[in-house]
């Protein structure tokens, strides 16, 4: 797949780069969207991808807010449409989850700056590794709300008060203060942010991935309260053994070696 403002580039064990090309500031506008659902409908299919990792080309900037001009621009719209900016968020937000809800791992590999709609899409991943720049939902200091589920998603990983503090004030962390309250997994070394970000992949991708987007379907279910999580667990459960990387962990485990879910390469 080639697109003018989503790459996809697959590299080694099944890993595969998504990488979002919009210059100048790689803002969120309609075209991207459009083409990030088609690229989580292809990634989703496709056989030969088993860890999704998301980054910028743009060398300082992961992931801007939205097209603010545009959204404004086209809030002319709304004496012919109702609710125009709110279709709009609800939009972004679905986008989002599409990410959230793709069974496989996705890695946020957060080259730059994720300020507003980057910090969302980061938060919807599943793993946030972080480089240079700086995070954080800063909306607020414009006016406006985060509106592609950072209330949300930032609550959820750090609880009401600190997402308060955090939006409120629009922070904009560091890698290093990211790390510390949990907002990323891991703050990493610019200069050898590829390199560990394709470490971190790799070392996933060797593992048994469709387990992994089993226990993520039930991990996210648990939103929606424990009797329902708990159902969607021993589904997913029984699913596990619809392929064949059961037998593959067992025979390993009775024959004390480390089980190999993909031939190395």
């Amino acid at each position: 797949m080639t697109d003018q403002l989503v790459q996809l580039e697959r590299r080694k064990k099944g890993v595969t780069w998504l990488k979002i090309h919009h210059p100048p500031v790689n803002a969120i506008g309609k075209d991207l969207m459009d083409e990030l659902d088609a690229a989580v409908i292809e990634l989703t299919s496709d056989p030969s991808t088993r860890i999704v990792v998301i980054t910028s080309t743009h060398p300082k900037i992961f992931l801007s807010g939205r097209d603010l001009k545009g959204m404004i621009l086209g809030s002319s719209d709304m004496a012919l449409e109702d609710n125009f900016i709110e279709k709009e968020s609800a939009r972004m937000q679905a986008c989002f989850q599409r990410f959230r809800d793709l069974p496989k791992p996705v890695i946020a590999a957060i080259n730059g700056h994720a300020l507003g709609g980057g910090c969302e899409l980061a938060l919807a991943c599943d793993f946030r590794l972080m480089g240079n720049g700086k995070i954080g939902l800063t909306e607020v200091s414009l006016g406006l709300i985060p509106g592609a589920g950072g209330t949300q998603r930032m609550t959820e990983l750090l609880g009401r008060g600190k997402a308060m503090e955090l939006i409120f004030l629009g922070k904009k962390l560091s890698a290093k203060e990211a790390e510390e309250i949990g907002l990323i997994h891991y703050a990493i070394e610019p200069s050898q942010f590829e390199e560990k970000v394709t470490e971190f992949a790799e070392t996933l991708a060797t593992g048994a991935v469709h387990a992994m987007g089993l226990a993520k379907q039930a991990i996210n279910a648990s939103e929606k309260g424990l009797e329902e999580g708990l159902a969607v667990e021993a589904k997913a459960f029984a699913n596990t053994f619809e392929s064949n990387e059961p037998s593959i962990g067992l025979a390993a485990f009775f024959q004390k070696e480390k089980a190999n879910f993909i031939d190395s390469e």
